[in-house]
C-alpha cells in the first residue's frame, strides 16, 4: 500500500544505508594481543651472547697477560697466570738490549695503510656514485666484475709482482705496496661505497645540480657528508686490511720498507720462539687498529647497518 513504511525501509540511526553499523563511540578496537617472550627465552639469549663475546676476548686477554711474564713463565706449560709481572718483553721490542728498533717499520705501516686508504676513497666515491646515483648500463655486471678480483689468491700473482718490482726498481720501496695495497681494496670499498650510495636522496643532489653545483661539489659537499657513517666503515676496513698484510710486505720489501707485521715474524728465529716478546710486540702493533676502530666505532656501526632497517 501506497504511504506505508515497511521496516526494510527505516534507516538505522546513527549509520548510512548499506553499511553496517560501526562500533560504540569511545570503545576501543580489538587488538591481537602478542605473545609475550618468556623470560628464560630472554636470559638464554644474554648468556649466549655473554659467552660469545668472552670467548672473543679470552684469546687478547691471555696475549696481554703473556706479555707482562718473563719468557720463563710464559714457556711453562701449562701457563702460569699467577706470575710475576715483568715489562721485560716490551723493553726488549723496543730495543732495549741493542735490538733493531721498531719505529721505523711502525712509521711505514702508516705511511703505507693510510696512504692506500686515501686513494681508495678518492677512487671509489666517484665510482660508488657513477653505480648507484647514476648508474652506468649493467652496472650489477661491473659490480660482480670489481668483486671477482677478489677471487684471485694473492699468491697467485706473487711472482710476475715480484719481477715487475725487481726490473723497475721498486724492490724495498714503500710506494710499491701503497700501489698495491690500493688496488687490493679499491673492489671491496666500490661494492660497499655502492650500497651506501645507493641510500642518498636523489632530490638533494638534483637541488644541488639545479643550483649551479658540479659534480666535485656534489661529491664532497652534498654526498660525503650524508654518506659519512659508510665513509667511515669502509675507510677503517681498508686501513685494517693494509695494516695487516704481510705476504707482499715479507716478499717485495727488505729492510727500508718493512712494516709493522715483517717485523714482528723477526721474533721467531731458529733459537726458538720468544713468546712474550712476540706477545708485547703483537699488543702493540694492534693497538692502532684498536684505537681506530675504537674512535669510529659509532660511525662503524651505522655504517655497517645503513640501510638493513627501512
Amino acid at each position: 500500500m501506497s504511504g506505508v513504511r515497511t521496516s526494510d525501509d527505516v534507516p538505522v540511526s546513527g549509520t548510512r544505508s548499506g553499511t553496517r553499523p560501526g562500533p560504540r563511540s569511545g570503545a576501543r578496537p580489538e587488538v591481537p594481543s602478542a605473545r609475550p617472550r618468556t623470560r628464560a627465552g630472554g636470559a638464554g639469549l644474554t648468556l649466549a651472547a655473554w659467552l660469545a663475546g668472552v670467548l672473543f676476548f679470552l684469546p687478547i686477554a691471555w696475549m696481554a697477560l703473556t706479555s707482562f711474564h718473563s719468557e720463563q713463565d710464559a714457556a711453562t706449560n701449562p701457563p702460569s697466570v699467577a706470575a710475576s709481572l715483568t715489562l721485560d718483553g716490551y723493553r726488549e721490542f723496543f730495543g732495549a738490549s741493542g735490538g733493531a728498533s721498531p719505529w721505523p717499520s711502525l712509521i711505514n705501516s702508516f705511511v703505507a695503510s693510510t696512504a692506500s686508504t686515501l686513494l681508495v676513497l678518492l677512487l671509489a666515491l666517484p665510482a660508488a656514485y657513477a653505480l648507484s646515483i647514476r648508474p652506468v648500463r649493467k652496472w650489477t655486471d661491473v659490480l660482480f666484475f670489481f668483486l671477482s678480483t677478489k677471487m684471485l689468491p694473492v699468491v697467485a700473482g706473487l711472482l710476475p709482482l715480484y719481477l715487475f718490482a725487481k726490473n723497475t726498481g721498486f724492490l724495498d720501496n714503500i710506494w710499491l705496496l701503497v700501489i698495491l695495497y690500493t688496488s687490493m681494496n679499491l673492489p671491496i670499498a666500490v661494492w660497499m661505497m655502492q650500497s651506501f650510495l645507493s641510500e642518498v636522496p636523489v632530490a638533494i643532489i638534483e637541488a644541488a645540480q639545479i643550483d649551479g653545483a658540479r659534480l666535485p661539489t656534489v661529491l664532497t659537499r652534498v654526498v660525503a657528508p650524508i654518506a659519512l657513517p659508510g665513509i667511515a666503515a669502509t675507510s677503517l676496513i681498508c686501513f685494517i686490511f693494509s695494516w695487516n698484510e704481510l705476504l707482499l710486505a715479507r716478499v717485495l720489501t727488505g729492510v727500508v720498507a718493512q712494516t709493522a707485521p715483517v717485523f714482528l715474524t723477526g721474533f721467531i728465529t731458529s733459537q726458538g720462539l720468544f713468546l712474550a716478546k712476540v706477545c708485547a710486540a703483537s699488543l702493540i702493533i694492534s693497538l692502532p687498529v684498536l684505537a681506530a676502530g675504537f674512535a669510529a666505532q659509532d660511525k662503524l656501526v651505522q655504517g655497517l647497518s645503513l640501510g638493513a632497517v627501512k
